[in-house]
């Protein structure tokens, strides 16, 4: 293990850059043209809703208006600790525990974001929702929120995210961030660079030790 100095805190999406929600919401809706319709309204009522609505209901009437049946939301909710880890984030995460202090920042409620972080086996230092937060991401209360609750600056800490709209509110708060844009999206209009973007979690360690490859 290098001992090179890490940040004071990494701060990390979860169900994107973590787990890969895309495959459970595709299942749900039936195919990936409909997983991505349906996550693609949500995201977007998501980002335009302001202060926290609740994420079932916007998980709900997204469904609606892609043509999914009533039943799709339930039928996700049931589901939901079938998420997948994606391949190298248990890694990650073994590879920073016990050298720096590792939380979520999650766009959802906070009964289902407990849920999806106990997906990782590992011990987070703050968990922060949008629900706890009262607003969703890429708003800047939900990373303040954890840099408060973990007592760390945002020059002293690092963002991995999963989606490019976290970009907008990393890079405003001031939190270098990594992309892991797995699914290969497009940076949203308008969206500051990642400090780093890559297609996996491999290259988080040098980069956050200051040796990106």
């Amino acid at each position: 293990m290098t001992g090179t100095a890490l940040p004071k805190a990494v701060l990390f999406d979860l169900l994107t850059a973590l787990l890969d929600s895309w495959t459970l919401w595709n299942s749900v809706a039936g195919s990936e043209a409909a997983g991505r319709a349906w996550r693609a309204e949500y995201l977007r009522l998501t980002y335009g809703c302001g202060s926290y609505l609740p994420y079932e209901d916007l998980v709900r009437v997204a469904a609606g208006a892609t043509g999914l049946p009533a039943t799709a939301a339930g039928a996700l909710e049931a589901r939901w600790l079938e998420l997948p880890v994606w391949s190298g984030a248990q890694a990650a995460l073994d590879a920073l525990r016990g050298r720096t202090k590792l939380a979520v920042v999650t766009n959802c409620s906070v009964r289902l974001g407990a849920q999806a972080a106990a997906r990782l086996n590992t011990r987070w230092d703050c968990l922060v929702t949008a629900e706890e937060a009262g607003f969703y991401k890429p708003d800047l209360r939900p990373y303040r929120l954890a840099l408060a609750k973990l007592g760390v600056e945002p020059g002293d800490a690092a963002f991995v995210a999963g989606s490019g709209y976290d970009l907008f509110g990393t890079s405003a708060v001031g939190l270098r961030t990594y992309w892991h844009n797995r699914v290969g999206l497009a940076r949203p209009d308008g969206a500051p660079a990642a400090s780093l973007e890559r297609p996996t979690l491999d290259d988080l360690l040098p980069w956050l030790e200051g040796h990106p490859p």
